[in-house]
């Protein structure tokens, strides 16, 4: 066996069991023109770079919500459009490499209301943290709920410069939840969290404590 014939085979040893069957198999129930619409759309995903999981998935979740297959079939393309503007604004962010996972968080955020340029604005700022995947994911979550963009970039910033240790970027979406639970419209909640950082991040350091002074040992 050849060496390219190894790689091959251990590539699609690691891919799951469902992204090695058949789409035709994998689509069972639904409409030819979404099976028809899956695989094309998966060659121009592969030709271009692109994850194809996310396109099965919006099939599969379209068909399972017994949604017409037109409206299956326009959900794929504009998925698969989304992609190729997240895949674009990342390489324009200066990941030179997009992961698939980035890419469909990218895409998913460009879903929630953000443009392209909050895309790349954000990957460039989770890039400096190595989280360009959850920075863009938290993102989207915050614009589907309904924060404003400039407001979602202020959040996720402020969240980033206190680095991901605090923890609080993936807190972000919870903590707006939880005060629109309460009654207050998104872009209120994101201003106070904002103040907050604002506030955490002005606060002087604590006043460093002198060493004890060592006693001496007796013998």
């Amino acid at each position: 066996m050849t060496l390219k014939l190894i790689a091959v085979a251990a590539l699609v040893l690691t891919l799951p069991l469902s992204a090695q069957q058949p789409v035709a198999d994998r689509l069972r129930g639904a409409a030819p023109e979404v099976v028809q619409a899956v695989e094309t759309a998966l060659a121009q995903a592969t030709e271009r770079g692109l994850p194809g999981e996310p396109l099965v998935q919006k099939a599969i979740e379209g068909t399972a919500k017994s949604a017409p297959p037109e409206r299956i079939v326009a959900a794929i393309n504009a998925l698969l459009e989304r992609l190729g503007v997240a895949s674009r604004a990342l390489r324009e962010s200066g990941v030179e490499s997009p992961d698939g996972a980035s890419v469909e968080a990218g895409a998913f955020a460009l879903s929630a209301g953000l443009g392209e340029g909050d895309v790349v604005s954000l990957a460039r700022a989770g890039a400096r943290s190595h989280a360009v995947e959850v920075t863009l994911r938290v993102a989207g979550t915050l614009a589907a709920i309904g924060v404003p963009a400039a407001q979602v970039l202020q959040l996720v910033n402020q969240a980033l410069e206190e680095g991901p240790a605090s923890g609080r970027l993936a807190a972000l979406p919870g903590q707006v939840q939880a005060a629109v639970a309460r009654g207050a419209p998104p872009a209120a909640a994101a201003q106070g969290l904002a103040r907050a950082a604002e506030n955490r991040a002005n606060r002087p350091d604590p006043p460093r404590r002198p060493p004890r002074p060592e006693h001496p040992t007796h013998p």
